[in-house]
């Protein structure tokens, strides 16, 4: 059974793909910053009829907590197959560029790059060990350079200096963690959910957490000719999900 973790997982999009993965047979680990609501996670994803699935307590902001959720899961398995960072903050208002503090910037910093690299070091070992590991960075159209100075692109006025600045930085941590693992088996790529209604942003987007799930979970799955190194945005090409940085 292939096991996989997903960080912020006890709610939204990253609880959607962690049920859509538990249907397709894998063991999912729900880290969440507050265990107890991992817990909460847990138990309704039980009541579904799903077992394979537990909480860890994972604040990725916080190094021993990473360093302890990787010595919890590695107590429980040798091998872990996939890793969808998936914990992201939106950084609140305002977002303006000649407005927002710099500490604004270095918190959502924190949990949006920082907090993908810490985990994916920590864990990269457990991968490692897979026939087929498999990292999936969520990401966002948002945050692509080409599309943000495309006037005719729908979401140009959808600006937000500190988030898109998060994940444009985080694209290209996927970008260079891609190309050192070239020659493995490891497939890496930033995938966007979509514009989906969620409490991240405030219910606002037209998308469904079911939609996202099935985007990302179809990337934490591919084989071996699937893709690696790419920024996948299926909202914004439906054909084949390419979307340029």
């Amino acid at each position: 059974m292939k096991k996989a973790l997903i960080t912020g997982a006890n709610k939204g999009v990253g609880f959607e793909t962690a049920r859509q993965l538990l249907e397709n047979g894998y063991y999912v680990f729900i880290g969440s910053r507050n265990l107890d609501n991992g817990e909460s996670a847990v138990q309704q994803l039980n009541k579904a009829g799903y077992t394979n699935v537990e909480a860890i307590q994972l604040d990725v902001t916080d190094q021993l907590s990473v360093t302890q959720a990787r010595k919890e899961i590695g107590s429980r398995t040798d091998t872990l197959d996939v890793l969808i960072n998936n914990a992201g903050i939106n950084g609140g208002l305002p977002q303006a560029a000649l407005e927002a503090p710099a500490e604004n910037f270095h918190k959502v910093m924190d949990t949006n790059l920082y907090g993908v690299i810490r985990v994916t070091q920590a864990f990269t070992d457990l991968l490692d060990k897979s026939d087929e590991p498999r990292i999936v960075n969520v990401s966002s159209s948002g945050c692509s350079l080409t599309l943000q100075c495309d006037p005719t692109w729908k979401y140009y006025q959808h600006k937000g200096a500190v988030y898109t600045a998060s994940k444009a930085a985080m694209n290209m941590y996927t970008i260079n963690l891609a190309y050192e693992l070239r020659d493995t088996a490891f497939k890496v790529n930033a995938v966007c959910p979509g514009f989906v209604a969620t409490d991240f942003n405030h219910h606002r987007g037209t998308g469904t957490v079911q939609e996202a799930g099935v985007r990302i979970s179809k990337y934490a799955m591919i084989d071996k000719d699937g893709p690696s190194g790419k920024f996948i945005s299926e909202e914004h090409n439906p054909q084949t999900g390419e979307t340029p940085w």
